[in-house]
C-alpha cells in the first residue's frame, strides 16, 4: 500500500506525525507544505533557552526516526513524499540560533528548502545509499545543516 488516505494519517499515530500532522497529505509539494507547518511550532518555540531547543531537535528528530520508518514500511515505499517530519525537524534545526523576526524565519525557510530540494553532495548520495527511518531524517538534517551554516553566515553579515 503506497497511497495514504486522510483516514490512514489521522487514525495512527506513526503516520500522523510522519506525515507532519496531515500536511504531508497535500497534493503538490507536500515538502514545502510540511515546512510550512513547521514554521508556527517554531515561532512557540524560538524562545526556549538553547539547552530545551537543542534537546527538542534530539528527541524530534529520534522520534522521526521511528515513526518514519514505521510509515514507511507500512505503505511499502522507502521515503514516500508525504512524509514530511524530516523536513519539519530540518527546518527547526535551520532555525537553532537564528535572530529573531519574520525575516530570519523566511530566510531559513528558503535556504532549507533550497538545500534540501537541491541536494548537493554529499546530501544526494546520503539520500540514496542510507535506508529506513534513518535514512529518511538524516539527509534532511544534512540539508539543515548546509542552511543553518548558511544562515549564520548572513546574520553575521547583516
Amino acid at each position: 500500500m503506497n497511497n495514504p488516505t486522510l483516514k490512514m494519517v489521522f487514525t495512527n499515530p506513526n503516520h500522523f506525525f510522519a506525515f507532519g500532522f496531515g500536511s504531508g497529505l497535500a497534493p503538490r509539494a507536500p515538502g514545502t507544505v510540511g515546512t510550512l507547518v513547521a514554521i508556527p511550532v517554531f515561532w512557540v518555540l524560538q524562545d526556549l533557552s538553547w539547552p530545551l531547543y537543542a534537546s527538542w531537535l534530539l528527541v524530534t528528530f529520534a522520534l522521526g526516526v521511528v515513526w518514519c520508518g514505521r510509515s514507511s514500511r507500512a505503505l511499502g515505499v522507502h521515503d514516500h513524499g508525504g512524509i514530511v517530519w524530516d523536513e519539519m525537524v530540518g527546518y527547526w534545526l535551520t532555525m537553532f540560533f537564528a535572530p529573531a523576526g519574520w525575516q530570519w524565519m523566511l530566510a531559513g525557510f528558503i535556504l532549507f528548502r533550497f538545500f534540501d530540494i537541491l541536494k548537493p553532495w554529499p546530501i544526494g548520495a546520503v539520500d540514496r545509499r542510507v535506508h529506513g527511518g534513518f535514512g529518511i531524517m538524516i539527509d534532511d538534517i544534512l540539508a539543515a545543516v548546509y542552511a543553518w551554516v548558511s544562515l549564520q553566515a548572513l546574520a553575521w553579515l547583516f
